[in-house]
């Protein structure tokens, strides 16, 4: 069992009221955004307060890059994700934040007034109470019992913790640590359970649900240094984002000679019938069915294999509206310049296909042969840039998102020209930036036979129809 500290020192009572007088509580509204003070506290805006301009410009260059992280989960997002709103109004007050800083960078020594001081009489002085192990202290007088009202405290931890209270219960509360502060709901030994908003000196910001001080439920945790993180959390380690299986979201497949050929068996593909009536095990759509939006086609592997359906399944997808797209299999056993040159002699790609993509699922010891990552980054780059100049579309990288973990450390420059295509068939989507999403090797798609690699755009229509059109998707 914790054990709670009581106050008893002249020097804590003093500390504790500044806390309570400099950061007043107000009632907590669940996911109410609130951007550090680390930032808004040291500029005094309205009268523009000298400031470091080097410290400006440092604060606008971290906000920009949050806002940024912000835009591009506003594009592949609408409202019926969860987490939209939450997200949305953290953006405005950034919005805000980035209009403040801009103002404060362009003041000058000369142009600045005196910060505005306001008194507060005595008389007027909020009455703050005094928690200790059985009681509380207000007004000079110990009273026992239960505390309704504003009071301060310390945790077991020995934390400054000022909350309001409703019979002893914490209704909301704030706290000032070493690692930021935290504002929102609290358990019995003040510590973050509920929801809450966690705003740290190092400019990262975390709003959501919490248990015992850490993370856990659904949240999200906005910061310059790494990317968005919204979704599912466990005791402080993020887990991922649920997607939502809806009508609005655009769904696809890819599809080999394996879709033909059975054992001995052969199937045709009926395209008149092609709809998805399975995302995979793993994905449950609760009996909705979605269209197939496009279809990307194995077209060769290497410099040798050839995918004996891909005219034929090309020209009736087509026929039949929709989008097409070619892949090419990625082989270490010959180069990948003679792999282009390959793929582009026995492949499809007109002006209204989509971008050519390589599909790259190489082993560790394979990997490890041919000299490491960098040596197989610097063959993808040969392929990818000699597609590019013969068809005059930029290629998408098809990988896993281990593969991006493990081996595109130092390939900042391929993740951020070409578009990604992750395979990932857990419940949470890649955590990377990308524009195909493979849910699942084990779909089911009306038309065809056995089992369907099901794909997901990332974004909904609008983004997708300026995929359509650009080839590009940011």
């Amino acid at each position: 069992m914790r054990k709670l500290h009581s106050i008893a020192s002249f020097t804590d009572l003093l500390i504790l009221v500044m806390v309570v007088v400099l950061f007043p509580l107000s009632p907590f509204t669940p996911y109410q955004p609130f951007v550090a003070p680390h930032i808004a506290d040291k500029l005094e805006i309205r009268y523009c307060k000298p400031v470091d301009p080097d410290s400006i410009q440092s604060a606008l260059h971290y906000v920009e890059k949050e806002i940024e992280e912000m835009d591009y989960y506003l594009r592949v997002h609408n409202v019926t994700d969860d987490g939209y709103p939450l997200v949305a109004r953290y953006n405005s007050r950034l919005q805000e934040e980035y209009r403040r800083l801009k103002y404060a960078a362009n003041c000058t020594v000369q142009t600045a007034k005196p910060a505005e001081r306001r008194y507060i009489p005595a008389s007027k002085r909020p009455m703050i109470a005094v928690k200790t192990m059985g009681g509380h202290w207000k007004a000079g007088h110990f009273t026992m019992g239960p505390l309704k009202g504003h009071g301060i405290v310390r945790d077991y931890k020995g934390r400054i913790v000022s909350a309001l209270f409703d019979a002893d219960t914490v209704v909301t509360a704030i706290r000032i640590d070493s690692t930021g502060i935290y504002r929102g709901q609290m358990d019995a030994y003040y510590q973050a359970c509920g929801q809450g908003i966690m705003d740290e000196w190092d400019g990262c910001h975390k709003d959501g649900f919490w248990y015992d001080d850490r993370m856990n439920g659904f949240g999200f945790d906005s910061s310059p240094d790494h990317q968005l993180r919204i979704g599912e959390w466990k005791m402080g380690n993020y887990l991922g984002e649920k997607m939502k299986y809806t009508a609005e979201r655009i769904y696809g497949i890819d599809i080999s000679r394996h879709q033909h050929e059975k054992g001995r068996r052969r199937y045709g593909i009926h395209w008149h019938q092609l709809r998805i009536t399975s995302l995979g095990k793993r994905h449950p759509t609760d009996g909705r069915t979605f269209p197939v939006s496009f279809v990307y086609i194995k077209a060769t592997e290497g410099t040798t294999i050839r995918n004996r359906y891909f005219a034929a399944d090309y020209r009736k997808a087509h026929k039949h509206g929709i989008h097409v797209g070619a892949y090419h299999f990625f082989s270490l056993k010959s180069t990948a310049a003679a792999q282009a040159a390959y793929f582009l002699r026995h492949s499809i790609i007109r002006g209204s296909d989509f971008p050519p993509v390589l599909d790259v699922e190489p082993s560790e010891a394979q990997i490890k042969k041919i000299g490491g990552d960098d040596e197989l980054m610097r063959r993808i780059r040969i392929f990818l840039q000699q597609v590019e100049h013969h068809t005059g579309k930029r290629p998408i990288l098809y990988v896993s998102q281990m593969f991006v973990n493990r081996h595109m450390r130092r390939a900042t420059d391929i993740k951020q020209k070409y578009n990604i295509w992750i395979a990932r068939y857990g419940q949470y989507r890649p955590d990377v930036r990308l524009v195909f999403w493979q849910l699942s090797p084990d779909g089911h798609v009306t038309g065809i036979t056995g089992p369907v690699d099901i794909n997901v755009f990332n974004g909904y229509q609008g983004q997708f129809e300026e995929f359509v059109r650009t080839g590009i998707h940011k």
